[in-house]
């Protein structure tokens, strides 16, 4: 393990926590600085691979590495920000949970496709706690003349928490958990308002993830182009995703 944490700490990018608060009752918001950072090719939606067993947590191999979504940067000043939601109480939310101002933050970048896409006139956004820091990125840099629409959902509405900016793009609802129905009875009241070319973004539960891309697909009949998914968590499996 050793010799494997001694690779990773060459290969990733050591980056210093200077600020954290807890936003949330089950939320930490990190920001970490780099001068690195100021000159890094960034699309909204980028994930960082963080090695939060490069501390000196004893982890095993799967729970070695985990995938933040960026929520904000600022490369004018080598910043970038992170929100962790610690609800799962596994090692990720244990991490979190002791790191300090001036600890190390080790990561490398994650591309991915559930990017910004400007393309279309019309935004539907849902998701969990897990997906609303990466929606929120999303969201802030569309075009100030898109129509944005959206289902944020969490069994404790306390859960969620405002973006970086302290406004509140998206509409809140307290759900159970796996609210397949409750989310396409809201579906069916918003896409018929939508205007133009439009695009749903759904993320957090691989449940609502897989469930929600066949009704647009074969109810709604959106080509799937318009139809971008990242399922944050499995119910049913621990590790990188």
């Amino acid at each position: 393990m050793n010799f494997l944490k001694n690779i990773l700490h060459k290969v990733l990018k050591g980056n210093t926590i200077v600020e954290k608060q807890k936003i949330s009752d089950v939320v930490y918001w990190i920001r970490v600085k780099n001068e690195n950072i100021k000159n890094i090719e960034f699309v909204p939606g980028y994930f960082l691979r963080v090695g939060i067993g490069l501390t000196k947590e004893s982890l095993t191999m799967k729970d070695f590495v985990r995938s933040y979504s960026v929520w904000n940067i600022d490369k004018t000043n080598g910043t970038l920000d992170l929100a962790i939601a610690t609800q799962s109480n596994g090692s990720g939310a244990k991490w979190v949970e002791q790191r300090q101002i001036g600890d190390n933050v080790y990561f490398s970048w994650k591309k991915g496709n559930f990017i910004l896409d400007e393309s279309a006139d019309s935004y539907l956004m849902i998701g969990d706690l897990s997906a609303l820091s990466h929606l929120y990125i999303i969201c802030r840099n569309l075009s100030k003349n898109k129509q944005v629409e959206s289902i944020i959902y969490s069994q404790h509405i306390k859960e969620l928490f405002t973006d970086i900016d302290g406004t509140n793009p998206f509409n809140f609802f307290e759900l159970p958990q796996n609210p397949i129905n409750e989310i396409i009875s809201k579906v069916k009241e918003i896409v018929p308002k939508m205007n133009g070319k439009k695009i749903v973004y759904i993320g957090g539960d691989s449940r609502i993830c897989v469930a929600l891309n066949k009704y647009f697909k074969q109810e709604l009949n959106w080509n799937p182009k318009q139809i971008k998914t990242k399922p944050f968590w499995n119910p049913d499996k621990k590790g990188l995703e």
